[in-house]
């Protein structure tokens, strides 16, 4: 069993381009819309699907919230923040890159499309002492 992410919003196109760009990813089997927005995407990396984008229905229903949030796992410090700074572009930062408790670098960021992300590099226990920073 595998659970598959898809993310509906307007300007597919323009989404697809800045994940692709900010997670390293590569456009693998898509079919479009008349108007050239994504009817169906599949976005990969190493090889496996990630993430789906599509492009948001006029007319669907609207759902308002943030009830879920997208966690992406990075290796190196240099790679979250370089997808952290295409991310914030027109969005709004939740917390900017810091130290955790269980990972040496985190942050939350809204997209300008409005999609909610967590990135964090592999995740430890720090020693009991450890105090978080105001982040």
């Amino acid at each position: 069993m595998s659970i598959g992410i898809g993310i509906n919003v307007k300007n597919s196109r323009e989404a697809g381009e800045l994940y692709r760009e900010a997670f390293g990813l590569e456009l693998g089997y898509h079919m479009l819309n008349k108007d050239g927005s994504y009817f169906h995407s599949e976005w990969m990396k190493n090889g496996e699907e990630l993430l789906s984008v599509v492009e948001e229905k006029e007319g669907g229903p609207v759902h308002k919230g943030n009830y879920v949030q997208l966690g992406f796992c990075f290796e190196t410090r240099e790679e979250l923040e370089f997808a952290f700074n295409l991310l914030k572009a027109g969005g709004v930062v939740d917390m900017a890159p810091c130290e955790l408790p269980w990972s040496p670098c985190g942050a939350n960021v809204t997209d300008r499309f409005g999609i909610h992300w967590y990135l964090t590099l592999p995740q430890h226990y720090p020693s009991a002492d450890f105090t978080p920073p105001d982040c």
